[in-house]
């Protein structure tokens, strides 16, 4: 369950206040990421490369607190854990929102993962199943775009405070380096620019495991 923060204690209060109030308080950054050692190790563990990087991507966002918080009624909760609404493509070229648990264990989130990506892949719509919980990431992957900048649809009476995260093209160097994009939308109530500094470094340690 949720943990109710202190926010009369919580030093960022008064920039949660002012953020709050902005009809829109998302800010969004993007930079390169290497994702050389991890196209190989993903390759070598026989291991989908988007299951790949999805996974080290919420290990990422759950190694930091500031990515498990949530905007409810005024005040922040905070969780335990955050999962992942992925969007899934089809053979017909359209798409559903899934929803994925997060496991420390790849092999665990790999194997369910894969049961949820069939699943919506058979299920016509875009709301393929319910979602009551909002301990989650919005996950998207652009693999025919090498975007350098990236915005989101957003309904702004809708309240949502979690995280946007989506992942582009792979690019080849000339010496072999693999990198891509990465795109972080987040609310500034709950963070700053130097959490999402902090999430790119989780990320790249992640991706050089």
């Amino acid at each position: 369950m949720p943990v109710k923060l202190d926010l009369s204690t919580w030093p960022r209060k008064e920039h949660f206040e002012f953020f709050s109030a902005f009809e829109e308080p998302f800010f969004g950054v993007v930079a390169a990421v290497d994702c050389t050692k991890a196209y190989a190790t993903a390759k070598q563990k026989g291991i989908p490369f988007f299951l790949y990087y999805l996974h080290k991507t919420l290990a990422a966002v759950n190694s930091i607190e500031a990515f498990r918080y949530r905007k409810k009624d005024g005040d922040v909760w905070v969780y335990d854990s955050v999962d992942v609404s992925s969007t899934v493509m089809r053979d017909d070229n359209t798409f559903g929102f899934s929803f994925m648990s997060y496991h420390a264990d790849i092999e665990t989130f790999v194997a369910e993962a894969k049961i949820e990506i069939e699943r919506v892949r058979n299920t016509p719509g875009l709301i393929t199943r319910t979602f009551d919980m909002d301990n989650i990431i919005h996950f998207s992957a652009l693999p025919w775009v090498n975007f350098t900048s990236l915005s989101h649809a957003r309904s702004y009476t809708f309240p949502d405070s979690c995280p946007k995260i989506s992942i582009g093209k792979m690019m080849i160097a000339e010496d072999g380096t693999r990198t891509f994009q990465v795109s972080v939308h987040v609310h500034h109530g709950l963070m700053d620019g130097y959490h999402v500094g902090l999430f790119f470094d989780a990320l790249q340690r992640e991706l050089d495991i």
